[in-house]
């Protein structure tokens, strides 16, 4: 609350990097999120300041822009691990990773079951701001209500913070602020088959993002299509979404291998994404193997027509672009050979 901006972007740094430092849950972490909540509408929440690390370059943003937008890393820092499926759909899992605390970690489960039971007051604290008139600030809100609303107990919240989406959805234009809607509205699960139908492509992706009651294999279809021109759904959004990290392909992707039933419904376009190189091997190719063999390669059953596809794209595009010596843990954890070798032997 200090009237001078360095001392403000200081006090912000070290929430950044002391009280969630790389989304790591402290015991710190849940009474900090309790103070940054209960000061989000004080006046100087409207107060300027820039970035405190040389690499946050962006333009001034407002204090409590800023505090919304941690808020909402500590949201989604507390809700991994509670629904699998949605944690595999986030662009940066991976199988042998597993941040859950072990039950010996007791600061651990400590922290991260304080700041699951602050979810309520922490939402209560940000609705107010997604009817806000600065779009930052609204955006910000958003980013912090999404995986705060993912949380079991809060579930009566949606259909209220859905009828305020939708109205504001009513009157806005810009693809970006639409996008983000209907990726909200998506990700709680609430019916988007509407939104599956507009205009606009972003909006009819981020529609099909979460996990779809209805329509589903309309919403794959949607996925799908994206991913055939990736380049073109990058740019989409050249500033990412709040809480969308990354290239925006990796999470079109994941989405899309979530979504599909077996394989062989992605297989057309996951085969062509692996043949085609030049991809971002860990987030594309490691994600597409480990979806073709869900429970892993076992000898005693035969391949597939799809998973003998993919295999060779890999084969032959191994030496140029190391898509297979660059996903080695990929392949590990698919119950596969490591190496160029072992697997043109299973072809």
């Amino acid at each position: 609350m200090d009237e001078d901006p360095e001392v403000r972007s200081e006090a912000l740094a070290a929430l950044d990097m002391g009280v969630l430092h790389q989304g790591s849950l402290y015991t710190v972490t849940a009474p900090a999120a309790l103070f940054v909540a209960a000061i989000l509408d004080h006046p100087m929440g409207l107060a300027e300041h820039e970035g405190h690390f040389p690499w946050d370059d962006g333009p001034p943003r407002s204090l409590r822009a800023a505090l919304l937008g941690w808020l909402g890393q500590v949201a989604e820092s507390a809700a991994y691990g509670e629904d699998q499926a949605r944690d595999r759909a986030h662009w940066e899992w991976r199988p042998w990773h597993e941040d859950i605390p072990d039950e010996d970690d007791c600061d651990e489960l400590a922290a991260l079951q304080a700041c699951r039971d602050l979810r309520p007051t922490l939402y209560d604290a940000v609705e107010p701001f997604l009817s806000s008139t600065d779009p930052h600030v609204c955006e910000a809100a958003l980013g912090a209500a999404i995986p705060l609303l993912l949380a079991p107990d809060l579930a009566d919240r949606t259909p209220r913070a859905e009828a305020l989406l939708r109205a504001r959805l009513a009157t806005m234009t810009g693809r970006r602020e639409r996008a983000a809607i209907a990726r909200a509205l998506s990700l709680w699960g609430t019916d988007t088959s509407d939104l599956l139908a507009d205009t606009d492509p972003a909006v009819r992706v981020c529609a099909a993002l979460g996990p779809v009651r209805v329509e589903r294999p309309r919403a794959l279809a949607v996925l799908l299509e994206a991913l055939r021109d990736p380049g073109t759904t990058d740019g989409w959004f050249p500033e990412p979404l709040c809480g969308v990290d990354g290239w925006f392909r990796f999470t079109v992707l994941r989405s899309a291998l979530e979504l599909a039933a077996s394989f062989e419904e992605v297989a057309p376009v996951a085969i062509a994404m692996v043949a085609a190189g030049n991809r971002s091997l860990d987030n594309e190719c490691g994600p597409i193997l480990f979806r073709a063999f869900p429970g892993g390669y076992g000898p005693a059953h035969s391949l597939t027509s799809a998973q003998r596809a993919l295999l060779r794209a890999f084969v032959d595009t191994d030496e140029a672009t190391g898509s297979i010596t660059s996903n080695w843990l990929w392949f590990r954890a698919a119950g596969l050979p490591e190496n160029r070798e072992g697997i043109a032997a299973l072809l």
